[in-house]
């Protein structure tokens, strides 16, 4: 076989050579074993300040009458989303900070990578969708019952988790066309599209541009929506001539404005920077911004700075308060 070994393509040559890849090993977030437990503790309580808060202000809405309309539903889709996307990541990475264990299989891998790009993308388009209902609220304020009927917001919670699917399935599919045999260690802390293309010995050409059309689709025709909306609204609200009415409709637009910049910032500072000028370290940090961080702000920031919120607390507080008297007076 040596005799011949030298008359075969390099390619072919390549292909013999490989071995199949059953699991992936992923770097973490650090190497240093001292912060090891630091990462633990502080990963594990902005996880389960994300499952309270999300979870919190889901049941909230579902639970008070008072917040059944087009904004707070599309408030407890964005915290539906939340815990998903959060899930997607973090118990994987607080279970290898615990234990140790950083290898995670092939299809875990790919599973990981489809759901949290799901996920992702939903809420990319749900945050686009939740401008333009800022956007009917506060311009046509009349027509807001009409124009942002169940039936409508319905259909826009249904496409939005039909473009993250589709989003997904596509970058997954690209994914599978990928062989790795040079390395298995993914320098990242879950499975994420630019470190995977970074290990293959395939051509990731298809792939990146794939990636960078999507992402730049996605996010450009977003931000341009969620721009649009609010510069009508700042239009809007600079042509009224009652300060409280202004006041009012800027406290519930800045909560949505805040979120929305702060995703949308973190996204593109990932995936629309040249390969030349990224860095795993920085690219973990902005991550780290968008699968832990915005989850978890999300709830506290609707909560702290929506009055209707708040009122629903106090509301839901005294109702708890008054069955725990009554069970114990045996009423």
């Amino acid at each position: 076989f040596s005799r011949f070994q030298s008359s075969f393509p390099p390619q072919a040559m390549a292909a013999a050579n490989r071995s199949v890849v059953t699991e992936f090993t992923l770097a973490g977030f650090t190497d240093r074993p001292d912060l090891q437990v630091v990462l633990f503790v502080v990963f594990l309580t902005m996880y389960v300040v994300t499952l309270t808060g999300n979870l919190g202000m889901s049941l909230l809405i579902n639970f008070d009458p008072r917040l059944h309309t087009p904004m707070y539903f599309f408030l407890s889709h964005l915290s539906l989303l939340d815990v998903c996307y959060s899930s997607c990541v973090t118990p994987r990475f607080l279970l290898s900070l615990l234990a140790g264990r950083r290898a995670i299989s092939y299809a875990g891998c790919l599973a990981q990578f489809y759901f949290y790009a799901a996920f992702g993308t939903t809420e990319a388009f749900l945050l686009a969708a939740m401008a333009y209902d800022r956007y009917v609220a506060v311009c046509s304020p009349l027509l807001y019952a009409p124009v942002m009927s169940r039936g409508l917001c319905l259909r826009l919670v249904a496409g939005c988790y039909a473009a993250g699917a589709v989003n997904s399935a596509a970058h997954t599919g690209a994914l599978l066309r990928l062989s790795f045999c040079a390395s298995s260690l993914i320098d990242h802390f879950y499975c994420e599209g630019p470190p995977l293309y970074a290990i293959s010995c395939s051509d990731t050409g298809v792939n990146a541009t794939l990636m960078l059309v999507f992402v730049s689709c996605i996010v450009g025709a977003m931000s341009a929506t969620t721009l649009a909306s609010y510069g009508r609204i700042l239009a809007a609200v600079l042509r009224t001539h009652s300060p409280r009415g202004g006041r009012k409709a800027f406290s519930t637009c800045t909560s949505h404005l805040s979120v929305t910049l702060l995703f949308y910032g973190s996204v593109a500072f990932v995936y629309l920077r040249p390969s030349s000028r990224r860095s795993g370290n920085l690219d973990k940090t902005a991550s780290l911004l968008y699968t832990a961080v915005t989850p978890m702000l999300n709830p506290l920031i609707y909560s702290l700075r929506n009055q209707e919120v708040r009122d629903a607390l106090r509301r839901a507080r005294r109702k708890v308060l008054l069955t725990c008297q009554r069970r114990k007076l045996g009423l």
